[in-house]
């Protein structure tokens, strides 16, 4: 199998069982799930859901939060992981688009990686989400799946995942298969013991195939 037709294959298959995959952190604005997306890093969604409501409550924008002290806002965060550390994200976060971005979210990946708390995947993540920009977050699920299909070879590093996924993935796909993979790894290909026997993508799938040889040879 081509890498051309294994593309086609895992396009068309969540085309017709994911057609309308999207992210799982609930937001209402790019302020909101710029903040939800930084709290996000190594904790879940749901975490995070349950957690939003009450910041978005006491900080509705980035004038409100940049105006915030980290006694005020570390109790709203206390139970996400690394609330020290992101406590002092969220408030540098929001000073610096007050003050150079007209307390709006920038849509330029260069951008929004120079504020605090914010890299190549977060800010992959707020333009492909808000913007539908073509551009790949690639996080451990991503990873893990685009290796494991086949999709990425030998990618040592999330960046190279994510150049090997943007040059095979048709342009107008990109941003939907990031949710596509990272839904499919959450749910499905889980990380210790992946749910072959519920996947749909078993015919093209590396992973499982080798899986399949191995389990042969032994029997």
């Amino acid at each position: 199998m081509t890498i051309k037709e294994r593309y086609r294959y895992v396009i068309n298959y969540f085309l017709e069982h994911a057609p309308d995959a999207e992210t799982e952190l609930l937001y209402d604005n790019p302020f909101q799930l710029l903040v939800a997306v930084i709290l996000s890093a190594q904790c879940t969604d749901k975490r995070v859901n349950m957690t939003t409501p009450e910041i978005f409550l006491k900080y509705p924008d980035a004038v409100a939060l940049s105006n915030a002290s980290i006694e005020t806002l570390f109790p709203l965060i206390r139970s996400i992981s690394y609330p020290n550390n992101k406590t002092k994200h969220l408030i540098g976060m929001a000073k610096m688009l007050v003050r150079d971005f007209k307390a709006e979210v920038p849509m330029k990946v260069e951008d929004l990686v120079t504020l605090p708390g914010v890299g190549r995947k977060t800010a992959n993540v707020i333009t492909s989400v808000i913007d539908q920009q073509p551009n790949m977050a690639v996080d451990t699920h991503v990873f893990r799946v685009s290796a494991r299909i086949g999709l990425t070879v030998l990618a040592k590093t999330p960046a190279a995942a994510e150049k090997q996924l943007v040059k095979h993935l048709p342009v107008n796909f990109i941003h939907k298969a990031h949710h596509w993979l990272i839904l499919h790894g959450r749910y499905i290909c889980v990380a210790r013991t992946p749910r072959c026997s519920e996947c749909g993508l078993r015919p093209v799938c590396n992973f499982y195939n080798k899986s399949m040889r191995k389990s042969s040879k032994i029997g």
